[in-house]
């Protein structure tokens, strides 16, 4: 089988995803780049999370061919790959439906960095990208036009995409996302809250990148 590791790696990854409350049924996704191979494993379309398994991953080139894997991949696979073609240092690509930050999808605004785990995690506001129909590399052109520096984006009226130099970095964003986005939304039910200015979160998003953690 090929990608076994990924494949594994895969069902922890995509599991997270309803732990974390950041999909519903069998929304949203997660896939992986292999670094040596350049094949993209990513979940199978429709199924429910807790029947994921490293066989029913599905694993394709980079211009959407199915290498290996019986199911149908995932809906959003054409954004994914467009994503991975276009941002070669990105290896993990997640999309969520959760919450907190497609409210502000929803109506069409991004997050705006008035938390310092904004700045330490997303260098700045995360951006909010024009809306794009599901099923072909729509999406992925807007992740690729709009995500700038952030691992985050919002897609208007639909959600949340994210990615990172692995599969985990990505998912870990994703969570960071609508935690701070719960956040926002709570300080704006008080007033408005301030936004960090800009050298304060450089300097922030340094010290988190380059200082924190071991």
């Amino acid at each position: 089988m090929l990608l076994q590791q990924i494949r594994e790696e895969l069902v922890t990854l995509n599991c997270a995803l309803p732990e974390n409350e950041l999909v519903k049924w069998t929304s949203g996704n997660v896939s992986i780049r292999d670094t040596e191979t350049g094949y993209v494993a990513i979940k199978p379309s429709g199924v429910m999370f807790e029947d994921l398994t490293p066989e029913s991953m599905v694993v394709l080139d980079l211009e959407g061919n199915v290498v290996e894997g019986d199911a149908k991949p995932s809906s959003d696979t054409a954004s994914h790959l467009y994503i991975y073609r276009h941002m070669p240092e990105i290896n993990g690509v997640v999309h969520t439906h959760s919450n907190y930050a497609t409210a502000f999808a929803a109506v069409g605004k991004p997050i705006p960095p008035v938390l310092t785990a904004i700045a330490d995690e997303f260098g700045g506001p995360i951006p909010c990208g024009d809306f794009a129909l599901i099923g072909g590399e729509q999406i992925g052109k807007v992740v690729v036009e709009s995500i700038g520096s952030s691992p985050a984006i919002l897609l208007k009226n639909h959600g949340v995409f994210t990615v990172g130099k692995s599969g985990t970095a990505a998912v870990k964003a994703a969570i960071m996302v609508e935690d701070v986005a719960r956040t926002v939304w709570l300080a704006m039910q008080i007033g408005q809250p301030e936004e960090i200015p800009a050298d304060l979160i450089a300097r922030l998003n340094d010290r988190y990148t380059n200082v924190y953690g071991q």
